[in-house]
């Protein structure tokens, strides 16, 4: 399997899309002092938490490990969550493992520059959670990191979230409300920002894109867009993007989340000295995440997260925002 399709298993797992309509329910965003091995940094990250049952729950996470001097270190883990609620459900205690898909920018072991290294690793995690009567929780998560290559690193975090389901009593919601109808039916959404290198100097250059995206089922989009990441990036590099998205609506189907991953068919312009095994042309792993917000019926606004995996240490980061029209 490819690199993009392992990635989009985890995210499927995670998610806990079936045909039952699992989804999403608790947003958090974490923060923390992270230490490794001989170093000391900082971790963030942010969480999809749904239930499985009155013990158990998934979770989605983009975690970032802070810059440890001479590795940059982040990705998606997908974790199952052993729980235990008590004192009528107002606080939970959670013990959490799962796979960690990581991408390490790190400097290069023999003269300048650096390489994007992609691997494997296990997040162990403890999570304690208080849920107050307004759907908002506080939490304090201890996360230990083991990578097959590289600095192991365990982070004390403390987050905030906010369950986006409101639950039938107090506490976690042990189950996700079901749906039936498409998240989306159809969306042309023109969209603009940065594209940030992933190299130990993050040299930015400015994006834009288009995207066409079409409903499939209820839990499942499919886009099909355009990526120029602008040219302040060693060389400049554009083309098609495809990506199969899991999304969830809230709040009246006003508001929804999603992660994809795909293929970017990217065409190179001018000099560069990339080392590229195919020639100008790449294909290269996609995986996103999405938030948007319907105005109107018709108009949106829309926020993407991209992350380009290279095979030829290119990796960036691209960050649009912009407005979607629907039909």
């Amino acid at each position: 399997m490819t690199k993009a399709t392992w990635t989009f298993l985890i995210a499927a797992a995670a998610l806990g899309i079936t045909a039952k309509g699992a989804s999403a329910q608790e947003l958090g965003l974490y923060g923390g002092p992270l230490t490794g091995e001989h170093d000391h940094t900082y971790s963030w990250a942010l969480d999809y938490t749904e239930g499985f049952g009155h013990y158990f729950a998934g979770s989605f996470t983009w975690l970032n490990e802070g810059h440890i001097p001479g590795h940059h270190r982040d990705g998606p883990v997908a974790q199952v969550w052993g729980r235990l609620p008590v004192m009528d459900r107002r606080f939970v205690f959670a013990l959490g493992v799962g796979p960690y898909r990581y991408f390490d920018t790190e400097a290069a072991e023999q003269g300048e520059g650096y390489s994007n290294t992609h691997s494997w690793g296990v997040v162990y995690s403890a999570r304690a959670t208080w849920y107050s009567t307004h759907r908002w929780t506080a939490n304090l998560q201890l996360n230990h990191v083991q990578v097959k290559n590289g600095e192991s690193t365990t982070a004390i975090m403390l987050g905030v979230g906010y369950q986006l389901d409101a639950p039938d009593t107090p506490g976690p919601r042990d189950f996700a409300l079901p749906r039936t109808s498409k998240v989306t039916n159809n969306e042309i959404t023109l969209m603009a920002g940065q594209t940030i290198l992933n190299s130990l100097e993050s040299q930015t250059s400015a994006a834009e894109a288009i995207e066409y995206r079409r409903g499939l089922l209820p839990y499942l989009d499919a886009t099909l867009g355009y990526l120029h990441e602008g040219n302040g990036i060693s060389a400049r590099r554009d083309g098609m993007t495809a990506q199969l998205w899991l999304t969830r609506a809230f709040f009246d189907d006003r508001f929804a989340i999603g992660v994809g991953a795909g293929a970017y068919a990217a065409i190179h312009h001018g000099d560069s000295n990339d080392d590229r095994d195919t020639g100008d042309g790449i294909l290269s792993g996609l995986l996103s995440l999405t938030a948007t917000y319907r105005v109107t019926q018709h108009w949106s606004a829309r926020v993407t997260w991209n992350r380009v995996m290279t095979r030829y240490s290119r990796d960036t980061d691209v960050i649009l925002g912009g407005i979607g029209y629907r039909f």
